[in-house]
């Protein structure tokens, strides 16, 4: 019994700090609008919340049950789709994204940096409670596929709830760790701004097509399917991959 256990919360903690990342990306673009203090408090502040959404959404997962059952269903002759508050979430937070990606990456090819750092002033307690607000929902939308993954690779494993719980805040604890590693690396060299910026644009458009998806979108006959999650992280993983690559030979050529 306890080798089951440990093996579920090793693999359901890894797999919490894949599905984390996402979050650690959009807060690590949201906090370098700040001071690096400031920044840091948001990160700190953004994945704690995080940690608290996907814990309520586990204890209410009646709710969470109910969220996925269609309140409004649509037929016609060649379209039919069922809409649940969770496809309208997913689609929301994915619109959110791709808007979000595209605009910061406009501001940055159109140099409009320093404005934005000054509109979003060190003392802007309504900037940091705008950032904040923006973390949340868009953890509430990730919190989704997290808990509902963790329920069905423990599904009759004893002690289910303590294993999701201890896999969550270890996850959250490993991320805050290098949480503020990343917002550096990131912060640091422009084109992986970028590159984090569209790595949001891919995510968008992920949660929109499992929008779609879960809402059986039905077109000319055929069924909506949602992007494959696995070929997104082996994008992402490839992409990452490749601008290290770039960067170490960056860094030679500057030493030579």
């Amino acid at each position: 019994m306890i080798p089951e256990i440990l093996s579920a919360l090793l693999i359901l903690t890894l797999l919490e700090i894949v599905l984390g990342i996402d979050n650690i990306v959009f807060i690590s673009i949201l906090s370098q609008k700040f001071p690096k203090k400031t920044g840091n408090q948001l990160m700190r502040v953004g994945l704690l919340m995080a940690m608290v959404t996907r814990i309520l959404f586990l204890f209410m997962l009646l709710w969470l049950n109910q969220m996925q059952r269609p309140f409004y269903t649509v037929e016609s002759t060649n379209f039919s789709t069922s809409l649940s508050v969770k496809s309208l979430i997913l689609l929301l937070g994915g619109i959110f994204l791709v808007y979000k990606g595209t605009r910061e990456i406009y501001l940055k090819v159109e140099g409009h940096q320093n404005q934005t750092k000054h509109v979003q002033s060190p003392t802007g307690k309504s900037a940091f409670t705008t950032a904040l607000v923006q973390i949340v929902l868009i953890d509430v939308v990730f919190s989704f596929d997290s808990i509902l993954t963790a329920i069905g690779m423990t599904s009759g494993v004893e002690y289910q709830n303590f294993i999701i719980i201890t896999s969550i805040i270890v996850a959250i604890i490993i991320m805050l760790v290098y949480a503020n590693k990343i917002s550096h690396i990131i912060s640091k060299h422009p084109s992986l701004q970028v590159l984090a910026l569209s790595f949001l644009i891919l995510i968008g458009f992920l949660l929109i097509s499992e929008a779609i998806h879960v809402s059986n979108t039905i077109v000319l006959d055929t069924h909506v399917n949602a992007m494959p999650k696995g070929l997104l992280y082996f994008v992402i993983a490839f992409s990452l991959i490749v601008e290290a690559i770039n960067l170490k030979l960056g860094s030679r050529k500057k030493i030579n």
